[in-house]
């Protein structure tokens, strides 16, 4: 089953771990339930990964503590 979803109509946001600089410009985009799709928005048309939204908040829950 694939479960990668269309994504030319997605709207991405810088996320909020983001800091603006150069070098972090992360983005998601919402509205793909269970699913977290990720960019770097320095190169809009490049590849997107997709993670399932539990393994994303986990991930993103250890990054805030580490910080």
């Amino acid at each position: 089953m694939n479960r990668t979803p269309g994504l030319t109509t997605a709207v991405w946001r810088k996320s909020s771990y983001s800091d603006g600089g150069d070098s972090n410009c992360v983005e998601v985009a919402d509205g793909y339930p269970g699913l977290v799709p990720v960019r770097d928005s320095k190169v809009p048309q490049g590849p997107a990964l997709v993670f399932g939204a539990e393994p994303w908040a986990a991930f993103v829950g250890n990054v805030g503590e580490a910080m």
